[in-house]
């Protein structure tokens, strides 16, 4: 059992019939015509963003849009233009952030390995990530607390703007949260898009209450990958 692309319907499909099913097109055509994709499929559904916005409204929200649809690019999910959320003038924040030279703070190697730091490096940005740092296990393992916790302690040392890019540690939007509830300490900017069980789609709700600027993925669903494109996305409409 195949699903015709050119159809979308499943059918079962011969060895010979297959040339004419599968798409040939050159390697810099493939992201373009995934995108086709995405956008032919995402005009059928009429789904709404944020209560108010229609996926289909490709003129006045089309920097929304674009975040979206690499979201979706990069996880072949379409649940994705339901349940994002963006803080008022989100895109426009962090682009300014961007722009100013803000750090950005990630809490896995894989969403720090993730984002386009070529793209990053024209604004004079950089982005780290303390994860992974023996200091911050060893401080870690004395304070018995989660190396998010404590890596998140260490970004909050960072002069400057930090834009904090979070898909793996629910953890790290609570330290944050609660953090900026004593007083201590005011994110520049935070996407939160961790993936999981536990605390997740709590934390996204207290990050969302704070009134942060932010990108979030409302429930369970995120991950490394969804927050990098979530930055790249922004990047590739900076340039």
């Amino acid at each position: 059992m195949y699903r015709n692309i050119k159809t979308g319907s499943e059918e079962l499909v011969k060895m010979e019939d297959m040339a004419r099913i599968i798409e040939v097109l050159k390697p810099a055509d493939i992201e373009r015509r995934s995108f086709e994709i995405i956008s032919e499929e995402l005009e059928k559904t009429g789904v709404m963003i944020n209560g108010d916005i229609t996926v289909t409204d490709s003129v006045g929200n089309s920097r929304i849009m674009s975040v979206i649809k690499r979201c979706i690019h990069t996880t072949a999910d379409f649940d994705y233009a339901k349940t994002m959320y963006f803080s008022d003038r989100a895109i426009d924040v962090l682009e300014d952030l961007i722009r100013g030279g803000a750090t950005i703070v990630t809490d896995t190697n894989m969403a720090l390995s993730g984002i386009n730091r070529r793209e990053l490096s024209k604004y004079g940005c950089n982005a780290v990530c303390f994860m992974s740092d023996e200091a911050v296990a060893k401080e870690a393992a004395e304070r018995e607390l989660t190396r998010a916790h404590v890596s998140m302690e260490h970004a909050m040392k960072i002069e400057g703007d930090v834009i904090f890019a979070l898909g793996n540690a629910p953890t790290a939007l609570i330290t944050l949260c609660e953090q900026f509830d004593r007083g201590n300490y005011r994110p520049a900017f935070i996407v939160g898009v961790p993936v999981g069980f536990v605390n997740v789609t709590a934390s996204k709700e207290m990050i969302r209450e704070t009134g942060i600027p932010c990108i979030l993925n409302m429930g369970r669903k995120g991950g490394s990958n969804v927050a990098a494109a979530i930055i790249n996305a922004v990047l590739y409409g900076m340039s």
